[in-house]
This record gives C-alpha cells, sequence and structure tokens, in this order.
C-alpha cells in the first residue's frame, strides 16, 4: 500500500475505533470549551532517550510533549546527563524550536542505580529538582523496577521513605511533585504516602503496569484521587491501543471520576507498524478519548 494511503486508512480506522469506544462508554467527545488533555510520549519510547531529536519526532507524530528521561550514565560518567546545564538548555532549544512541550522528567536511571539504596542516587534527585524549575516542569518520575523494585522489599521501602522525607520539602518549595513508579498496588503506596506526608510525593500511576499486576486500575485511580495522582502513563502491554487489553476509555472515566485532567503519556508501546506508524497509531485512537477540550 502506498505510505501516505496507508496512513490516512489506519487513522480513519483508529478515529472509529475510539468513537465506537468512546459511545459505548457513554462518553462524548468534547466540542471546544475548557481544558482537558494534552498527549505526549516518552523519550524513550521513541527510542530517543534524553536526546534533543525526540521533540521533531514527537511533533511529527501529533504529540502535545515529550517526557524527557534524565538519560542513563555512559563509560565515565558519574551523573545522569540531563543534570548539566548544556543539556538542559538543548532540550529547551528544541523543545521551542518545534513548539512542542516538555511535559515532565523521569529518572529511568534508578532502575539500574536503586533510589532505595546506591548513595549517590539520593543527591542525584535532590538536583534535579532546579531542573525541573528550569525546564518549566512540575513532575519527576522516579522508576522503582527492576534493581530498585520494592515489592516485597521492606527494607527499601523504609529507605525510600527516609530519602523522600528529606527531599519532599525542598521539592514543595520549588513547586515540584515526585511521581513513584512501580510495581506496587495501591494497598502498597498508601503507607508510604501516608510516611511522607508532603503533597510534594505522589503516585505516577502507569495503567498497564498495575493491570498486569492484577489491580483493577479504573477502581484504584478513584480511590488515590486527584491529590495523589500527579500524572498517569497509559500502556498497553498486548497491542496497539484499542485492540489490547487495556479498557481505554474505563480510563477516561476514571479519569473524569477524579477531575483528573492534563498530560497522560504514551509509553512502552507495542510496535507492530513499525515504531512511528505504531506511535502514529496509538496517537489518532487516543485524541477522540482525550481530546484536548472538554464541554464547559
Amino acid at each position: 500500500m502506498h505510505p501516505l494511503s496507508r496512513r490516512s486508512f489506519l487513522k480513519a480506522s483508529a478515529y472509529g475505533a475510539a468513537a465506537l469506544s468512546l459511545s459505548r462508554a457513554g462518553l462524548a467527545a468534547a466540542p471546544a470549551g475548557k481544558p482537558g488533555f494534552r498527549l505526549f510520549a516518552c523519550d524513550w519510547t521513541m527510542k530517543k532517550t534524553s536526546d534533543p531529536g525526540s521533540f521533531a519526532l514527537a511533533k511529527s507524530l501529533g504529540l502535545d510533549g515529550v517526557q524527557v528521561d534524565f538519560g542513563r550514565l555512559a563509560p565515565g560518567e558519574s551523573r545522569p546527563p540531563l543534570l548539566a546545564p548544556a543539556h538542559q538548555d538543548r532540550i529547551l532549544a528544541a523543545s521551542r524550536e518545534t513548539g512542542v512541550a516538555i511535559a515532565s522528567l523521569a529518572f529511568g536511571v534508578l532502575n539500574s542505580i536503586p533510589y532505595k539504596s546506591a548513595p549517590e542516587t539520593e543527591s542525584w534527585v535532590l538536583d534535579g529538582l532546579p531542573v525541573a524549575k528550569k525546564l518549566g516542569v512540575s513532575v519527576i518520575l522516579l522508576a522503582f523496577f527492576s534493581k530498585n523494585d520494592l515489592v516485597d522489599d521492606p527494607a527499601g521501602i523504609q529507605e525510600t521513605i527516609r530519602r523522600l522525607k528529606r527531599i519532599a520539602p525542598r521539592a514543595a518549595d520549588l513547586g515540584v511533585t515526585l511521581g513513584l513508579e512501580s510495581w506496587l498496588k495501591v494497598d502498597a503506596l498508601e503507607p508510604i504516602l501516608a510516611a511522607v506526608n508532603s503533597p510534594a510525593v505522589q503516585v505516577y500511576y502507569d495503567v498497564g503496569n498495575l493491570h498486569k499486576v492484577g489491580e483493577d486500575y479504573g477502581a484504584a485511580i478513584r480511590r488515590l484521587g486527584r491529590e495523589r495522582i500527579c500524572e498517569i502513563h497509559l500502556k498497553d502491554y498486548d497491542n496497539l491501543y484499542g485492540k489490547g487489553s487495556i479498557d481505554f476509555p474505563a480510563v477516561r472515566a476514571a479519569c473524569d471520576a477524579i477531575g483528573y485532567r492534563g498530560w497522560l503519556g504514551i509509553e512502552g508501546t507495542q510496535l507492530p507498524l513499525g515504531l512511528e506508524a505504531s506511535l502514529k497509531y496509538d496517537v489518532d485512537y487516543l485524541r477522540p478519548l482525550f481530546p484536548p477540550t472538554l464541554p464547559s
């Protein structure tokens, strides 16, 4: 099939499927009105981790923003790349040149050099707070997977709580929220939030991750509420969006129930059509479900 006609076919199919899902869920596409949702993709999902080139790709996909990772350590380096002012300037320049926003930041490096135990990571996260301020964002994702996993690790949880309690006042002063993304279900997350007891530490909710471990993500989003969820990743481990196991209209209904508006992120998407075509399919599927404006 010719590339242009193929893209048009995919876009039409995605919009049709999304509109049908909306109708079945009782959710209406929104006319112009109050602010609704903005879509971003994680730079690592676009295979451009901490790369200014992620913004041009995001623009070509019709995205509103990019979640920028602090980057991985290259041989001989002792700090993630985005902690360097020159790299921050490159990211800012790419955002301004393309008109694509920096949605939020992420410390993915914590999966291999754990926040729960490695001494240097405490200073990295602390030093990341003014970076968020400089880049004009209010959320930093802290990743708790792989070597940083907190499941069945009470000692790691206690050390994480200790560190978060120390950093939370500084984050609050700068207007930055630290979002905890993990395999922990809501029952395990709530005691951590209660122990830290700061609005500057919240949950970074990933519907695909928590569905994978058996959580009812719609119920969990409602239980956590708007005051404890800083941002949301949309993910489906099984297929393109709308074709897999995640009920995205149910995610929209849960967002509506708690009054969540703003950024939603495409992360870890399946790529059966190749990188760009698959991401574009997902963007086109999500737009009618999560429109940029809602009825007044």
